[in-house]
C-alpha cells in the first residue's frame, strides 16, 4: 500500500509513475484519496473541537454548582448532551470516510520506479542480458511431456485421475530428480547466507492482504472459506508475513531468508502449447528467497539476488536471458521485477522459471514492517523476493536440453542429491 503522506507529498510523481502501470485513471483515484484524506481531516477537527467544548463547559459546570447556580448548570448540561449526539454522529462518519479511504488505498497499486520501461504487455519487455548457448537438437527431438512418457517420470493422467488436470505424479527419477532440485536450491540458498525456513502452506486474509495478494489475485488463490484460509501461491507470503507487525533492529538488515514449499495457483486463461506438459500446472514446486531490507540498499540487494538466480542456471548448464518488465506486464505489488526465462530447446521457446522483484514500502506498509533509524525515527523497511527457482519449467528444460539416444543427462551439480546421473 502506498503512504499517504508520500502520495499528498509526491502528488504528480506518484501520478506519473501509476501512469507506467497503464493506471489510467491515476488522476482521478488519487485525487479522490486525497479528497476523502481532507474529508476525514476536517471530520477529526470538528470532533476535537465538540470534546474541547465539552471539556470546557464540564469545568463551567463544576463552578456553578459550587456557586449554587444549579439552573444556570442543568443548562449548560443539556449543551453537553447536544455536543455528545453530535460527536458520535461525527464519529460515525469519520469510520465511513476512514474505511473508503483505506479501501481505496489497498486497492491502488504500487507505483513502480521510474527507470520501468513503459509497455502494454509481455512484449514490451526488455531483454537485459543473456548468458549461455541454445542447444541444437536433431529434428526426431522429443518435448518433455513425451519425454516424461517415454521415461516413466512424470504421469499426468494419474494426477488428473486423483484430483484433476494441472497436478502431476511424479515417479521414480522423476521424483528423484525433483527432491535432488529442491536440496540443490536450498543448499545453494544457504551458501548464499540465507536462512531457511519451513513455512505453512495456507494463510490467513490478513497475510494475503499483507504481502499483496489479497485483493488484487483473490481469483487465483486456492481458498478454503470454513476456516478463512488461502492457499499459498509462493512461500513469499508466509515468510514475509513472518515479520507483519514488527518492528526489526535497523542492525540486522538484511533480513535474508529462504524456504521451499508446494504451491497453488488456478492459472486459468491460457490453452494449448503454453500449457502443456509441466508448463503451467495448479501445484508445483519452489525455492524462495525473501530479504527484508534497508531502504536505502534494496536495489543493490536486488542485483544481489539476480546473480544468485542467474549463478543456479549456470551450474545447471541452462541457457537464459534476463527481461526487465514493463509498465504492462508487472505486478500489482512490484515496483520493480527482471523475469528469467529458460530456453526449451524442444519447444523452441522460452520459459519464465523465476520472477525477482522489489516491492520498496509497498508490502511493508500493509504489513507494518518497520524499523528506527539512526535518528530513532521510525521507518518501513523494503522487502525483496525472488523464485531460485520454480520446478517445473526448469525440470522441462533440463529434459529437453539434455536428451540424447541413450538417454537424458544430468548436470554434474545434481549428480550428489541424484545417485544416478542419467535418466535412462
Amino acid at each position: 500500500m502506498l503512504q499517504l503522506q508520500y502520495i499528498k507529498e509526491h502528488t504528480d510523481e506518484i501520478i506519473s509513475r501509476l501512469e507506467i502501470k497503464n493506471v489510467a485513471d491515476a488522476a482521478a483515484r488519487i485525487a479522490d484519496i486525497l479528497q476523502l484524506d481532507a474529508e476525514r481531516r476536517s471530520l477529526q477537527q470538528q470532533t476535537d473541537a465538540a470534546k474541547a467544548e465539552q471539556n470546557s463547559i464540564a469545568k463551567e459546570i463544576g463552578q456553578l454548582f459550587k456557586q449554587g447556580r444549579a439552573d444556570e448548570a442543568a443548562a449548560l448540561k443539556n449543551r453537553t448532551a447536544e455536543l455528545k449526539s453530535a460527536e458520535k454522529e461525527l464519529a460515525d462518519r469519520q469510520a465511513a470516510v476512514e474505511a473508503d479511504l483505506n479501501a481505496r488505498l489497498i486497492a491502488l497499486p504500487n507505483a513502480p520506479h521510474p527507470s520501468v520501461p513503459r509497455g502494454k504487455s509481455e512484449a514490451d519487455n526488455v531483454v537485459v542480458a543473456e548468458h549461455g548457448e541454445r542447444p541444437v537438437l536433431p529434428s526426431d527431438a522429443l518435448p518433455h511431456w513425451e519425454l516424461c512418457a517415454k521415461y516413466d517420470i512424470v504421469d499426468f493422467e494419474l494426477g488428473n485421475k486423483i484430483t484433476g488436470a494441472g497436478f502431476p505424479v511424479y515417479k521414480g527419477k522423476g521424483a528423484r530428480l525433483q527432491r535432488a532440485l529442491i536440496n540443490f536450491f536450498l543448499d545453494e540458498a544457504a551458501r548464499a547466507g540465507y536462512v531457511e525456513v519451513q513455512p505453512p502452506l495456507m494463510v490467513n486474509e490478513a497475510s494475503g492482504l499483507g504481502t499483496g495478494q489479497l485483493p488484487d489475485k483473490e481469483g487465483q488463490m486456492y481458498a478454503i472459506p470454513l476456516d478463512g484460509y488461502y492457499m499459498i501461491p509462493t512461500a513469499e507470503v508466509p515468510i514475509t508475513n513472518l515479520y507483519r507487525n514488527t518492528i526489526v533492529a535497523a542492525d540486522s538488515f538484511p533480513i535474508r531468508h529462504v524456504g521451499y514449499s508446494e504451491c497453488f495457483r488456478r492459472e486459468a486463461g491460457s490453452y494449448g502449447k503454453e500449457v502443456r506438459g509441466l508448463n503451467r500446472l495448479h501445484e508445483f514446486s519452489k525455492v524462495e528467497i525473501v530479504v527484508i531490507e534497508h531502504p536505502d540498499r534494496s536495489y543493490e540487494q536486488l542485483e544481489t539476488m539476480k546473480h544468485h538466480v542467474g549463478g543456479l542456471l549456470e551450474k545447471l548448464g541452462l541457457p537464459y536471458h534476463i527481461l526487465k518488465l514493463c509498465g504492462g506486464d508487472i505486478s500489482f505489488t512490484s515496483a520493480m521485477t527482471f523475469d528469467f526465462e529458460v530456453w526449451s530447446a524442444a519447444q523452441q521457446r522460452w520459459l519464465e522459471v523465476s520472477s525477482v522483484s522489489n516491492f520498496e514500502t509497498f508490502q511493508a506498509n500493509r504489513m507494518k514492517l518497520r524499523f528506527k533509524d539512526t535518528d530513532g525515527k521510525m521507518r518501513l523497511a523494503h522487502t525483496l523476493n525472488g523464485s531460485a527457482l520454480a520446478l517445473p519449467r526448469i525440470v522441462a528444460a533440463l529434459l529437453e536440453n539434455n536428451q540424447t539416444p541413450d538417454g537424458i543427462v544430468m548436470p554434474e551439480c545434481l549428480h550428489p542429491y541424484l545417485g544416478f546421473d542419467k535418466i535412462d
